[in-house]
């Protein structure tokens, strides 16, 4: 299992649902339409997401092992990350709501005002992994479960939820280094091979995409060169508008001039 990537369920489907969508035409990618349809443009930020916290569990100690994308349940639901030390097992959902304010109460998050169910999920998941892991390992710590935010506007935590870690990205190591030493070396050799047998989880829904991170990084540079040629265009359109007010401005005597008169301007 350690060869399932960071984001690796979330690419997949993204790209079994951007094969029904039309290509561009060329004026579409000249002014930078999205070569994404409305359904899958959450997909592609949750693919982004989990790979900037995959890439922030890389960094971890020698001594810390991450898992990407593990298969839970029988509808195609995966773990995000699953990251073991000798601080214990957490297992990791990743959100990205990059630029938006977050609100955090004990059993509920709001997400620019609107209710999700993150902390009922980040439980449940913690809750099947532990329950998997216990059928061999019976004395092992129950799973921590990490709700972690990719580049929120704020984070405003009222009150902390009993059993979830919310944090941001930013925050993520430092919080899973802080954690005291639960699990001793051996046992966590044991747990890494656990965890990497495929017998322990359940079969994944769909068979592995061919060459799944190259069409995702093709696709990402597609998205990034929209983006851009949308910014430019808007830049010019307000550059457009200020120069046409500017001049508006400088010709505004001479109409009021000529209206008072009744000359022609």
């Amino acid at each position: 299992m350690r060869q399932q990537f960071a984001a690796q369920a979330v690419i997949e489907e993204l790209l079994r649902q951007h094969a029904g969508t039309p290509p561009r035409t060329a004026f579409a990618r000249f002014f930078g339409y999205s070569p994404l349809s409305q359904e899958s443009v959450s997909w592609y930020l949750g693919a982004t997401g989990e790979i900037a916290v995959g890439r922030i569990l890389a960094t971890l100690p020698p001594e810390w092992t991450s898992f990407h994308a593990l298969p839970i349940g029988k509808k195609g639901a995966d773990i995000d990350h699953i990251v073991i030390g000798p601080g214990g097992v957490f297992t990791i959902n990743t959100k990205h709501h990059a630029g938006k304010p977050v609100w955090v109460g004990t059993r509920t998050v709001m997400v620019s005002g609107q209710k999700q169910p993150y902390i009922r999920n980040a439980e449940y998941e913690a809750g099947r992994v532990t329950k998997l892991l216990r059928e061999r390992m019976p004395l092992l710590p129950a799973a921590q479960p990490v709700l972690a935010l990719v580049n929120p506007k704020t984070l405003t935590i009222r009150t902390k939820p009993e059993q979830v870690k919310v944090v941001a990205d930013t925050g993520l190591r430092r919080w899973l280094l802080k954690r005291p030493a639960v699990l001793e070396v051996a046992e966590l050799g044991q747990l890494t091979a656990l965890i990497d047998d495929p017998t322990t989880w359940p079969t994944a829904l769909f068979p592995p995409t061919e060459d799944s991170m190259l069409r995702f990084a093709a696709l990402d540079v597609e998205v990034r060169t929209a983006r851009t040629r949308r910014r430019v265009w808007s830049f010019f359109g307000s550059l457009t508008l200020c120069a046409a007010v500017f001049v508006a401005w400088q010709l505004l005597p001479t109409v009021i001039g000529a209206v008072l008169t009744g000359g022609t301007p």
